[in-house]
């Protein structure tokens, strides 16, 4: 049976310190945390299964996929814009 999480054993991150990427804020040295964090996503060839996943199981916190969790909420809010607009254009 396929886990959501199958792709971790692939992952940049895998041998990381976890806390790099749950930095406590987002200013100041949790900034700095955030970029170091999305620098090790950068490197990753499961980048996208890692946001995907983040994604479908609403994780509000950390660094997944190379978004923060404030990159996360702006791209949910695009996509249910996006999804309004389609549904607003289909009723007309």
């Amino acid at each position: 049976m396929s886990s959501a999480y199958d792709w971790r054993a692939k992952a940049a991150c895998r041998d990381k310190d976890p806390e790099l990427f749950f930095p406590v804020g987002n200013t100041g040295a949790a900034y700095q945390q955030i970029e170091e964090a999305k620098a090790v996503c950068r490197t990753c060839k499961v980048i996208d299964a890692c946001l995907k996943c983040a994604l479908d199981t609403n994780q509000d916190y950390g660094v997944w996929g190379g978004l923060s969790e404030d990159e996360r909420r702006a791209l949910k809010r695009r996509a249910m814009r996006a999804r309004r607009s389609q549904a607003m254009q289909m009723q007309i």
